[in-house]
């Protein structure tokens, strides 16, 4: 089974777990969906949701009756997969955003805290974790011209309590490859500019960082039509790999592997084809100078 310290404490990529494991016990058992659901007297398609973790909440009662219909009897084995359903159950620290963040993204926050490791390409704009203050207002500005400001200054709250992952206890491993358009592009002008420029650097000196810049002279490369992307994976073995492409009104979850191995293939050539991190700081230096 599976406890709050395995997963990282992301309610809904805790469901993700719980699903699988309900999955196998099910398998195990020898019983479909329709012999499931009739033994606790549900539809099979909610033992299917339940198990795809497309379900808003998990119903303790409804747990309790598939573990003894799935032959589960041992009492620690079971209590401790229900503290994990109580678990799952509570809400994300990022709920008291819901005022400012789409439904959809939710699940993108899910992820990110639950990750033992983020991978992205980022063609357009720093990284979200990466931002400094001044540039996340700017660009979430711009990207919503007709909010309120107090809804702007919300949005970049959220962006900058996202970031705490980064230096809190056992924080993700994150690898950022970046195009060179993404420093060249104005964002709140040169002074923000300059100041983003400034936090790369220091940032990319954490041990669990590693930033690289894909220069304009090395011309094309393998993630050019797929814009930017994150792929994320976890310490739980119950978790596939998981592939983020966002748009403007919503987004998309990759987890098959033959679509994530194509994404994860493109990161490795793309890190290779960058120039290495070592040089990374020297790459921001020589740009922080023509701002």
């Amino acid at each position: 089974m599976t406890s709050e310290t395995d997963w990282g404490g992301a309610p809904s990529v805790l469901r993700m777990i719980l699903g699988r494991q309900l999955e196998e016990m099910r398998t195990r058992a020898g019983l479909t969906f329709e012999q499931a659901a009739a033994a606790i007297g549900v539809s099979h398609s909610t033992i299917r949701r339940m198990e795809a973790a497309k379900v808003a909440r998990l119903r303790l009662a409804d747990a309790e009756k598939l573990l003894q219909v799935y032959g589960v009897t041992d009492r620690q084995e079971v209590d401790t997969f229900l503290q994990s359903v109580r678990e799952a159950n509570k809400r994300g620290w990022w709920h008291t955003y819901r005022d400012v963040m789409p439904d959809w993204f939710a699940a993108y926050l899910s992820l990110e805290q639950a990750a033992l490791q983020i991978r992205a390409y980022e063609n357009e704009f720093v990284h979200g974790l990466l931002q400094t203050r001044e540039y996340a207002a700017a660009l979430l500005g711009a990207g919503n011209p007709h909010a309120p400001s107090e809804a702007t200054e919300r949005m970049v709250a959220l962006r900058m309590r996202r970031q705490e992952l980064i230096t809190r206890e056992a924080p993700p491993r994150l690898w950022v490859v970046m195009d060179e358009t993404v420093l060249r592009w104005p964002v709140g002008g040169s002074g923000v500019m300059r100041a983003q420029v400034d936090h790369l650097i220091e940032i990319n000196r954490l041990p669990n960082v590693t930033l690289q810049i894909m220069p304009f002279a090395n011309g094309p490369h393998p993630a050019m039509r797929a814009g930017a992307y994150h792929l994320f994976r976890f310490k739980a073995p119950e978790l596939p790999d998981i592939v983020y492409l966002n748009g403007l009104v919503g987004a998309v979850y990759l987890d098959k592997s033959d679509d994530v191995v194509v994404y994860r293939e493109a990161l490795d050539r793309l890190g290779a084809q960058a120039a290495p991190a070592r040089k990374t700081e020297v790459l921001l230096g020589a740009i922080r100078k023509e701002l």
